[in-house]
């Protein structure tokens, strides 16, 4: 299905965008894209480290986001040390289903740095614009060009290498600007080989290859609305994953919309966007490249989905709203297939997704009033409405005998908070309540092998909803010269999830050691804190710093897994006319808080050292910049809390950077 559909977004590919400012003379009516309700500066998708970095290691750099990593790829972003069962995570708004029961598939694995202009993450509750979740949302936006710029025609070409793991890779984008025509495009392509850890060895299996492309157009159908239609397709192959028994033949994305823009000079409503959406994702693991492995699996998996978002945005005086309608169907299919060295005598096949239909229909409301020049109050929710269905429900009998075949749940979700501003001090308090759905997995999975703890996991179709109850604070200080803010979260949730022993039932993998089920704990409980400082030392040079700490139980105490220890980073980072440098340094402390049950052990301390530098120059009216730095410059030899079986991180590694913007 998805080899018919990509033909079309292949050809057209070579387009891409880079956001101009708009000619001062021109009437701002017809720069219908400029135009958002809430001015935010965006980040640039890149550290000041590094220019070039991928979507994940951009992610890594904010303090409320860690990973687990199986790989050097597609690693899955953990919100407030919570899993991606916890978090919306969508692109644009649009829902958008991994289609790999081992969770290698992330939505953040299927854009790039060079189609997104920036990313909107969201704690806790204020995160329920996009749906019902607990920890919170991460939306990917992708970069808008606006009508009428002054230079019609803009983009940039950016290569570079990386020596340890010999990753090439080369961004391109290409935009295009007219009065009533926009387009924008990107292309990319990156192609790493196996990774060094700190000892100098080979880390078998860590190779990848990644192909992405994205095409947007838009027209202007009056002064004040627009019609827009995006396509991103993203390929990878010849994945490896050094933490699990198998590794990526092949995954492809197709992720596709449709929208229409109005906007409104006088009334309440100023904003209405509407979108259709249609993506499909196939993924395909499997271990033919493991001669070791006695018996060999096939996992292949298949995910699609179709949707509406329609957002409108209100303003009257002091007060202004968000109201969005989500609605999606998704249906999800994951097989497993067991044979010996020849594929023809398959042994076993079963669904370890059984074809199940995900529905949600949901209405979200944010509401901001001004009350007056020094306080704000935000407060709003959500209502949604989840219904799945098992095309195979027999799989789902074997340990739940009798269960329904489909089952509907309500999911309401309230938040609020409270902004003083007294400069140059602020401070903000709020809470929430919400509800989310099991994920497939956790309702239907069917065998699912987990590599980290060696068990093979069972689905529950009639878990509870999970229920968290949240407050968060915060307080900060800014001036001219420098800036501290302290930010702490608590969040109760009632019938947490989690897999647990089975006593019935046997082991189908041969390197399982057992069976677990997914059921619902009474309650758990986890905090985050962060703090971070900023300190202008000179007009070209500043540092940075920032510290975080989490804690995770169960009802008894017991330690939650993939809960980061004590943490930070500092850096250094000086400017003088074309040249920039930049050091950091950063670390965790041992991970004394960890869970054998889960099959977790301790990990120790460890601190990397970092450093880059970048020169910038002009080459027949194209600004470029060319980067050379450097990671874990002493070689430190070293893995984390979230690295999946304690697989080592990368050794030194030496990049280098070139960048023309035109």
């Amino acid at each position: 299905m998805i080899k018919k559909l990509i033909i079309p977004v292949v050809l057209f590919s070579g387009m891409t965008a880079g956001a101009q400012q708009p000619r001062g003379e021109r009437d701002t009516t017809k720069l219908l894209e400029e135009v958002t309700v809430v001015a935010v500066a965006k980040r640039k998708i890149e550290t000041e480290l590094k220019m070039a970095v991928s979507v994940d290691e951009f992610l890594a750099s904010s303090d409320n986001i860690s990973f687990i990593k199986r790989g050097a790829y597609a690693w899955e972003p953990l919100l407030n040390n919570m899993s991606t069962e916890r978090t919306v995570i969508t692109i644009d708004g649009m829902h958008v289903f991994g289609a790999c029961t081992d969770k290698m598939d992330p939505i953040t694995s299927y854009v790039e740095s060079n189609n997104l202009s920036t990313i909107d993450i969201k704690s806790g509750q204020e995160g329920s614009l996009h749906g019902a979740t607990v920890a919170g949302s991460i939306d990917l936006k992708r970069k808008r060009t606006p009508f009428g710029l002054e230079k019609e025609l803009s983009g940039a070409y950016q290569t570079g290498f990386e020596f340890n793991n010999r990753q090439f890779f080369n961004l391109a984008n290409l935009s295009y600007s007219s009065d009533k025509w926009v387009a924008d495009g990107s292309v990319s392509l990156r192609k790493a080989g196996n990774y060094y850890d700190g000892n100098s060895s080979e880390v078998n299996h860590s190779q990848y290859n990644k192909f992405n492309t994205s095409l947007g157009a838009a027209y202007k159908t009056s002064p004040f609305s627009s019609l827009r239609v995006d396509a991103i397709f993203d390929m990878a192959k010849d994945v490896g994953y050094p933490a699990l028994p198998m590794d990526l033949w092949l995954s492809r994305a197709l992720i596709t919309s449709a929208a229409y823009k109005q906007l409104f000079e006088d009334g309440l409503i100023r904003v209405w966007d509407t979108k259709l959406y249609f993506n499909a994702v196939e993924h395909y693991m499997d271990d033919t490249t493991r001669p070791e492995n006695l018996v060999h699996m096939d996992m292949p998996g298949w995910s699609t989905t179709y949707g509406l978002t329609s957002n409108m945005n209100l303003k009257s005086g002091d007060y202004a709203a968000e109201i969005q309608l989500n609605a999606y169907n998704n249906l999800s299919i994951a097989e497993m297939r067991m044979y010996p060295q020849d594929r023809s005598n398959r042994t076993m096949f079963a669904y370890s997704w059984p074809w199940v239909t995900t529905r949600y229909a949901g209405l979200s409301l944010n509401n901001t009033w001004d009350i007056s020049a020094m306080s704000t109050v935000n407060f709003g929710g959500s209502l949604g409405w989840n219904h799945n269905y098992s095309k195979y429900a027999e799989f789902n009998w074997i340990f739940h005998p009798g269960t329904p075949q489909q089952k509907d749940r309500i999911l309401p979700a309230l938040h609020a908070s409270y902004l003083l501003d007294l400069s140059p001090f602020d401070f903000s308090v709020g809470g929430g309540y919400g509800h989310r759905a099991p994920s497939v997995s956790e309702g239907y999975g069917y065998y699912i092998y987990n590599s980290f703890d060696r068990y093979d996991y069972i689905g529950n179709p009639d878990l509870k909803n999970e229920i968290s109850y949240e407050v968060n604070a915060s307080a900060g200080f800014k001036n001219e010269k420098m800036g501290i803010r302290a930010k702490a979260n608590y969040f109760y949730i009632q019938h947490y999830i989690i897999g647990r022993i089975l006593s019935l039932g046997s082991p189908m993998n041969y390197q399982s050691v057992g069976v677990k089920g997914y059921t619902s704990l009474d309650h758990a409980r986890l905090f985050n804190m962060s703090l971070n400082a900023d300190y202008h030392i000179r007009h070209d040079l500043h540092w940075e710093g920032t510290l975080t700490y989490a804690r995770g139980v169960d009802e008894k105490g017991g330690n939650l897994p993939f809960i980061r220890p004590l943490s930070y980073q500092s850096s250094l980072h000086f400017m003088r006319g074309n040249v920039g440098l930049q050091t950091s340094v950063n670390g965790d402390l041992t991970q004394e808080n960890y869970s054998p049950e889960y099959g977790e052990d301790q990990t120790p301390a460890y601190v990397i050292w970092n450093a880059s530098a970048d020169y910038t120059f002009t080459v027949k009216n194209m600004k470029a910049t060319l980067q050379v730095g450097a990671e874990n410059l002493l070689n430190a030899y070293y893995s984390t809390y979230a690295d999946w079986g304690n697989i080592p991180r990368m050794g030194r590694n030496v990049f280098t950077s070139l960048k023309f913007n035109f």
